[in-house]
């Protein structure tokens, strides 16, 4: 039996304010950062969880604190029952009643945990020796219903229907593996759309994603509608008609703004509306979802937790569902909306870009085309081609394609070069 012996917790900030890269209406000057945290042992394997919850500069010290307020307490924790339990963990670090009160379920406590366990959930794929969407796909049924909190989701979502939706997606599941295995997942970039960039740049970088492989692409907009229609039209032009331009406010607008400016960039046929609101407000997106239809509203990346979701999908206030791997409470919590997805028959295109999030949530999309939905239709994955190089397993694009990774873990390790380049001190 081994125990866990320390938890290392490093304030990891990249300057990409530098270059404006990241830049939307909402966040004009983010600085990539990483509140990290490496989970070791006393087992002869040498192995570590690793994890981390990004944020954009300032305030990543306070996130790191509450990591490290929760990781102290694995210390001479045993970790065989640890990582054969990762759903009790996830409930006991959750239901502890004086941590709710600083959420509840939300917010930087509840980020926290979600980097506690993404570590643990490192750390028990690394020791399988499998990446970890493998070794999700590779559960059954009811133990994956084993990792699930369903409380306050039971109108809609019960352990009872999970099983069935997860029963019904078993056959098949050797066949998708292969099919991830030799062909990848969809993938879509952001790269070309950040609000800071010039138009010279716009164009080439459209002209460079198309060249790549992409059926889609992304742009910031909702700063100044007139300048959001002069990138939108350099956009289409240099992509041409067959190539989806999707479109993120950044949780700019008013409800009625909303509506209107979809109203004046309509004529570039939007692939999505991303986050035009605020997140939290599930009437306005479902205002806005009904006053901008055909266009699909996609919105996810800061919801707070899987009840958020599942009112949302109640609402039909989201069309496109974006889960992002460090916002809510990490793998568990991930699965349990991708379940909620498959029962509202949304499709789910994850959030990505930042540090390591590109990384991360491929994990839990191929997971979910193996296990739950079994299908690639008409989802992506978001790309964004900045700060692989410093991933012991970066991710992998090939003609606009994620490539399955095989290496062991979640994909969140990363290297100690970066990480000692990078720490931040006040």
């Amino acid at each position: 039996m081994s125990t866990v012996t320390r938890a290392e917790t490093i304030d990891v900030r990249f300057p990409t304010s530098t270059t404006l890269d990241g830049s939307d209406a909402m966040n004009p000057d983010p600085d990539y950062s990483a509140a990290y945290l490496i989970i070791e042992t006393d087992a002869d394997d040498g192995l570590s969880g690793h994890a981390f919850v990004f944020t954009i500069g300032r305030g990543n010290d306070i996130q790191l604190a509450a990591i490290r307020s929760l990781a102290d307490t694995l210390i001479g924790r045993e970790v065989e029952p640890l990582l054969a339990d990762l759903g009790g963990f996830w409930r006991e670090l959750v239901h502890d009643s004086q941590l709710r009160w600083l959420g509840p379920e939300k917010g930087v406590m509840h980020m926290a945990v979600g980097a506690v366990v993404n570590a643990c959930w490192d750390l028990a794929a690394k020791r399988a020796g499998l990446p970890l969407w493998q070794l999700l796909a590779q559960l059954s049924p009811e133990q994956i219903v084993d990792l699930i909190d369903f409380r306050y989701l039971t109108d809609v979502l019960t352990p009872e229907r999970a099983l069935s939706i997860l029963r019904a997606a078993e056959p098949g599941r050797a066949e998708r593996t292969q099919y991830l295995v030799d062909n990848g997942y969809p993938a879509y970039t952001t790269t070309p759309g950040w609000l800071g960039y010039s138009d010279e740049k716009l164009a080439r970088l459209c002209r460079e994603a198309v060249a790549d492989g992409f059926s889609q692409i992304k742009l910031k907009v909702g700063a100044d509608v007139e300048d959001d229609r002069r990138r939108m039209r350099i956009a289409r032009d240099t992509v041409g008609p067959d190539i989806r331009i999707a479109v993120d406010a950044n949780q700019r607008w008013e409800t009625a703004e909303a509506i209107e400016w979809m109203r004046q960039l309509a004529e570039f046929d939007p692939a999505w509306i991303e986050e035009p609101t605020n997140p939290d407000d599930v009437l306005a997106h479902a205002a806005i979802a009904s006053g901008v239809a055909p266009i699909p509203v996609a919105t996810g990346e800061h919801m707070a937790n899987r009840v958020m979701f599942k009112q949302f999908l109640q609402a039909d206030a989201l069309q496109v569902l974006q889960i992002d791997a460090t916002r809510v409470a990490g793998v568990n919590e991930n699965i349990a909306i991708l379940l909620l997805a498959a029962v509202f028959g949304v499709r789910v295109c994850p959030h990505a870009g930042g540090v390591g999030l590109c990384e991360a949530v491929q994990h839990l999309s191929m997971f979910d085309f193996v296990a739950v939905s079994g299908t690639q239709d008409d989802r992506v994955i978001e790309f964004v081609d900045h700060l692989h190089e410093h991933f012991v397993t970066p991710t992998v694009i090939k003609e606009g394609r994620y490539r399955a990774p095989l290496a062991p873990g979640a994909g969140t390790e990363m290297l100690r070069a970066s990480i000692d380049a990078y720490t931040w001190s006040p």
